[in-house]
């Protein structure tokens, strides 16, 4: 339950700056990047579609360290600029799968995610910064992981959608 608590509030956090909880990263040999349209910045987070069209414009996410070790603190670092205030009723549809395994297909209320980045709604409109340090755990089970979360407003407006894919925790590494 830890990894997917950890896997939500990354997402959560980038979501506005995506959304709020952190996805535990097991350690990897190299920074984790993005294939597709990249979010600036060290991270593995990839736009859904294109970002233009999105009430939240991202600037920038970082992650330190990247790749995220387990048992270690991973700080996110994200700016960006909302384009409309963001109220009550904003939602998020979460999906965190290990390989091909659905483990999590949630839709979720965006206003109670957010505190868990010392937010709370509702989200003026302007520039925001964000800085979270997130408490990795220890051990996670080895393998490749993908998290997809689309962002809506109460009224079904995209804020963004972003996904992280092929997140890979290797054994031994504990």
């Amino acid at each position: 339950m830890k990894l997917l608590s950890t896997a939500a509030t990354f997402l959560l956090c980038v979501a506005p700056f995506s959304t709020a909880r952190s996805l535990d990263f097991f350690n990897s040999q190299t920074p984790i990047k993005a294939e597709n349209e990249a979010v600036k910045g060290d991270n593995p987070l990839v736009y859904c579609n294109n970002p233009s069209n999105y009430i939240l414009q991202i600037e920038r996410v970082d992650l330190t360290p990247n790749p995220p070790l387990p048992g270690k603190t991973l700080t996110i670092q994200a700016t960006g600029t909302l384009n409309e205030k963001i109220e009550q009723g904003a939602y998020v549809n979460l999906e965190v799968k290990y390989g091909l395994i659905t483990l999590v297909r949630q839709t979720a209320d965006l206003c109670e995610q957010i505190v868990n980045v010392d937010l709370e709604c509702p989200l003026e409109k302007g520039e925001m910064t964000l800085t979270k340090q997130v408490e990795l755990p220890r051990q996670i089970p080895p393998g490749k992981y993908t998290v997809h979360a689309d962002v809506y407003t109460k009224d079904d407006k995209h804020v963004t959608c972003l996904e992280a894919h092929n997140i890979e925790f290797k054994a031994g590494f504990i």
